[in-house]
């Protein structure tokens, strides 16, 4: 298979083509961010990398044409956002130039799911299907909604029932930098669950295994400050947020006062900033947000680990989709 990528990023289309057993003939690689493609070159040293998707002209017999093109423009995120029209998001406009010189067979384009209807629209005019909504919390520890336009068919999956608390590393693998040092957790009154009704417990479960549970706040309840429960799902990465959950969210790793500890005790107020330990997610944990292998993006400055992780697709997204392209073994053969 030839593959042309455009934004590229860190290759996740190349992780999930592996994982469905696509083989690769050739991997086109747009992509202008040094730090993205020093993580490209570390895990694919031979893709191709062809600079930026503006001096991209025809490539030959392509067979499946991918791409995530930029959303800070059309992010709900971004104040007085121009949309389409915008700097960053405008450059779909040059895969709109690329794959109709391309015509490719297969194609895909991925983009946020809050952009506005208007933009949407004109999308789906310009590239004739309607978007499909997927969400990689079916197949993650991550809430991260993306829509996708291509001619490629598949079903959304089952939901796998993944939380944050299954991919996080054991607390000895943590470093202390990630832990907030500040003792200023409050907890939300919502969470208690004491007088809760077993309805409303079961309800509680449902939920936390579609969505993020918001437990408190530290500090404020600014949007940077919200603290989510591990047994729920992360908040979307992102590759340019602020304030103490920079890019990743922040969440409650400990036991708050009046929770059972580990012994089964039940935990007192006078211990309780003891016990509770809030912090940012590590950048392994983020590489298993986006179904990557530990360290795929490792070698690189951890700030920037976290920006080009922020921007990259989901690999278990990208791979459902393409698996339909995957040649199915003859039945009774392994």
């Amino acid at each position: 298979m030839k593959v042309l990528s455009l934004f590229d990023g860190i290759s996740c289309a190349r992780v999930a083509l592996e994982q469905v057993g696509l083989k690769v003939d050739a991997y086109y690689a747009s992509e202008i961010d040094p730090n993205a493609i020093k993580v490209s070159k570390k895990n694919y040293p031979d893709i191709q990398h062809i600079g930026d998707v503006k001096t991209v002209q025809k490539v030959d017999d392509v067979d499946l044409l991918i791409a995530g093109s930029p959303c800070q423009d059309l992010s709900i995120s971004k104040k007085g956002r121009l949309g389409l029209k915008g700097e960053r998001s405008g450059l779909f406009w040059e895969w709109v130039r690329v794959w109709k010189a391309v015509k490719p067979k297969w194609w895909v384009l991925e983009n946020v799911a809050s952009m506005p209807k208007t933009d949407r629209d004109t999308i789906t005019a310009e590239l004739g299907v309607e978007p499909v909504m997927f969400d990689a919390s079916l197949v993650s520890a991550q809430s991260r909604k993306r829509l996708f336009w291509t001619n490629i068919p598949f079903e959304l999956p089952a939901d796998r029932n993944i939380q944050l608390k299954d991919i996080l590393q054991p607390p000895a693998q943590v470093d202390e930098r990630m832990v907030m040092k500040n003792k200023s957790f409050t907890l939300t009154s919502s969470y208690a669950k004491v007088s809760a009704s077993p309805a409303q417990v079961e309800y509680s479960v449902k939920r936390k295994q579609r969505t993020m549970v918001k437990v408190g706040y530290y500090g404020t309840d600014a949007q940077a400050n919200r603290i989510y429960d591990p047994e729920g799902k992360s908040v979307t990465l992102s590759a340019n947020g602020g304030g103490m959950g920079a890019k990743t969210g922040l969440y409650r790793v400990g036991t708050p006062a009046g929770d059972v500890g580990e012994a089964g005790e039940r935990v007192g107020p006078e211990v309780k900033n003891t016990l509770v330990r809030i912090r940012k997610l590590t950048p392994i944990e983020c590489e298993r947000l986006q179904s990557l292998p530990d360290n795929y993006t490792e070698g690189i400055a951890m700030t920037n680990r976290y920006k080009v992780l922020g921007n990259a697709f989901n690999v278990q997204v990208i791979a459902h989709i393409l698996g339909s392209l995957a040649t199915p073994t003859p039945s009774g053969i392994p």
